[in-house]
């Protein structure tokens, strides 16, 4: 059973992510602050740590600079939408991954299995090849879902967890359409309400990225008053 250590000053974010950690499976340790934290995790690493960049005593960022002095361990940091600095700059210290809140539990949970698959890997251990880990490759594109990578033409993109998700839903079934609402169905759970032009934005914005490694991309089609679907040709 993995252990997941999770900071945070939200009492209520504390409660309902370790309630729903635990219902997936996981061991969870609960910390206010970066202090309690790192001082248990003096005694006892977890597998993974999953923190808050604002928090009194020691923030997020003081400690995964503490952290990376002593371990690689997948840390992945929780930001609200005013922390964009402090999320380059973490990513920068060497956080693994970051999830914007208000966040979908279903979308946390996806992050922390594969990068808990991609330490495996790292390790050396044999994971089983799953409709979740299978390399996918379409024409141009490549995507590692143990290691959240993604080439076109051999040239890595940088995507963020909601676009490597909806990416990977079309790219598994090519030439099929996907809706909005099925789309919405993998970014999000029913806790969080989004409109569905929210997905529009968001494939705005991964065809930007595709196009920023070849001007010509195009594989991603929109179907007007349908929804979208990958075109391998």
């Amino acid at each position: 059973m993995s252990k997941i250590a999770l900071v945070d000053d939200d009492r209520n974010i504390l409660t309902s992510v370790a309630i729903m950690l635990e219902a997936e499976g996981f061991e969870v340790e609960t910390y206010s602050d970066g202090q309690a934290a790192l001082e248990a995790f003096e005694k006892r690493l977890p597998d993974m740590a999953v923190l808050d960049i604002k928090m009194p005593r020691m923030d997020g960022i003081d400690l995964l600079q503490r952290l990376r002095q002593k371990t690689q361990m997948p840390v992945i940091f929780l930001t609200s939408k005013d922390d964009e600095i402090d999320e380059v700059l973490g990513l920068r210290l060497g956080a693994d991954d970051y999830v914007k809140k208000p966040f979908s539990q279903r979308l946390l949970v996806a992050r922390i299995r594969a990068l808990l698959r991609r330490q495996q890997a790292v390790a050396g251990e044999m994971i089983p090849e799953t409709e979740e880990t299978r390399v996918i490759e379409r024409g141009e594109l490549r995507m590692d879902p143990l290691r959240h990578l993604v080439t076109w033409k051999g040239q890595a993109v940088t995507l963020t967890v909601t676009e490597f998700l909806l990416l990977k839903a079309l790219a598994q079934h090519p030439g099929f359409v996907k809706s909005r609402d099925q789309l919405m169905d993998v970014a999000y759970d029913e806790q969080i309400y989004v409109d569905d032009r929210t997905i529009d934005s968001h494939i705005k914005r991964l065809r930007k990225k595709l196009r920023s490694a070849d001007e010509d991309f195009c594989a991603i089609e929109t179907l007007y008053g349908i929804g979208y679907r990958y075109n391998e040709d």
